[in-house]
């Protein structure tokens, strides 16, 4: 099953392909972006691949409005959260899912297994969350806040190791870095509360 992350947008803007293009020859000179549909102002997906030819992921545009690809996506999203927790973090981005405008997806593919090819794919990526008004999803995973901090579990329950997290409380967020196979770390977190043995790195306010 191909595997997807996504950043997932309050703009309806979207940078030109020169602009993308222009990164990635700058930062990743061994990697193309090049366009797969539409046209160098109106892409709707994009290729990225090695110069050697091995393809990395292909970028798919997906506006969101009435009847739209992009709209079908957030409805599934939407159904998937159902059962989620924390409570208080799937509040949050239910709100923040209805007004999302545009959603870019990465479908991985074979070049990102190697470490240059990711570090392109995870530089692209971020070039469209970093415009600001955005988060990201990963398959298996779940979404963050637009701070860059995982908010809800969607994760299988045989993960371990650390990762960056985010709770929202006293409309506040949270944020502390946990042991996600450590099962305190995850009781606590899914009651939308920080571990008593951790500290919280940072408090912020959501973003408007």
């Amino acid at each position: 099953m191909a595997y997807y992350t996504r950043v997932l947008s309050k703009q309806e803007e979207f940078p030109p392909l020169e602009e993308l293009a222009q990164f990635i020859a700058a930062e990743h000179p061994d990697y193309d972006l090049t366009i797969e549909d539409g046209t160098e102002d109106e892409w709707e997906s994009l290729l990225l691949a090695g110069k050697d030819g091995v393809e990395v992921a292909v970028v798919e545009r997906n506006p969101v409005f009435d009847g739209s690809l992009g709209q079908d996506q957030i409805a599934d999203f939407i159904e998937d959260l159902q059962d989620c927790k924390p409570e208080s973090g799937v509040a949050w981005l239910l709100k923040y899912l209805d007004e999302v405008r545009t959603i870019y997806a990465f479908q991985h593919l074979q070049g990102s297994e190697t470490e240059d090819g990711s570090n392109a794919l995870h530089g692209l990526r971020s070039v469209l969350w970093e415009r600001g008004d955005a988060i990201m999803q990963a398959d298996g995973e779940g979404f963050t806040n637009e701070e860059g901090y995982h908010i809800v579990w969607q994760f299988s329950d045989a993960i371990s190791g650390p990762w960056n997290m985010g709770v929202y409380k006293d409309d506040l967020w949270h944020h502390f870095k946990m042991d996600l196979g450590d099962p305190d770390h995850r009781e606590a977190f899914l009651n939308g509360e920080v571990p008593d043995d951790l500290s919280v790195i940072k408090s912020s306010n959501p973003k408007d």
